[in-house]
């Protein structure tokens, strides 16, 4: 019979797997197109609900990237304890960085409002002061918080190619991936490359390693098994 450390860490590795695709769909839902619109300052308002849809997305990211490594601290800190906290700071420190993206992009909506209200009246500053908080919030996002995720997922990924609870290609790909997605938010940081195609491509093979690591922990769980006690 399976001990009560094997169904634990099965139970921890299964919920993993659920927040790492929660993480993923809610990013993809907290999009908010019309704030990234070159017409944001106008546009905003009037599509409140999608600003709002965007901002409830974000926050349950935070339960994700946060989440994801608490999960797994119990079981990754028996083999790098040190790895693994810092895995836990890391993804406390995404989510603090996803609710500032959501005060800015709560602050853009603000502005669009007072906008619509002044008319045409000093039109220059508004776009000024809309300009600032739109870049704020893309670095906030692209860089701060990306960053400080990525760097959790590769400590993550770093214990599972020492311990082979995952496959080593898994965790070779996830290693690989987290250096891609950071070189991408350091290009993007120096204005080296913008929120183009070139970003896209330097995170597509981190996103894809998260889809397979989720599935993986839901399906197989973590290995090997004698790892955990067996009575």
């Amino acid at each position: 019979m399976l001990s009560k450390s094997t169904n634990s860490g099965r139970r921890s590795a299964v919920s993993t797997g659920v927040l790492l695709i929660v993480g993923m769909v809610a990013g993809v839902f907290s999009v908010v197109p019309v704030i990234d619109g070159a017409d944001y300052i106008v546009k905003a308002f009037t599509n409140e609900n999608q600003v709002l849809i965007g901002a409830f997305f974000q926050l349950l990211m935070v339960v994700a990237y946060a989440g994801i490594p608490i999960l797994m601290y119990p079981i990754l800190s028996k083999h790098n304890k040190g790895f693994a906290l810092g895995s836990v700071a890391f993804g406390i420190i995404a989510g603090v960085f996803i609710i500032i993206g959501v005060i800015l992009l709560l602050l853009l909506l603000t502005l669009s409002y007072e906008f619509a209200k002044a008319g045409a009246q000093d039109v220059s500053y508004f776009h000024t002061l809309g300009g600032l908080l739109q870049t704020g919030r893309d670095l906030v996002n692209h860089v701060a918080t990306t960053l400080a995720f990525v760097l959790a997922m590769l400590l993550f990924n770093c214990i599972f190619y020492q311990t082979k609870l995952v496959s080593r290609w898994l965790s070779m790909w996830g290693l690989i991936g987290s250096v891609l997605s950071i070189l991408a938010s350091l290009l993007f940081m120096i204005r080296f490359i913008g929120l183009d195609a070139t970003y896209m491509m330097l995170n597509i093979p981190i996103a894809f390693q998260q889809l397979a690591l989720a599935v993986w922990l839901i399906v197989k769980g973590l290995y090997p098994r004698d790892l955990f006690a067996v009575e």
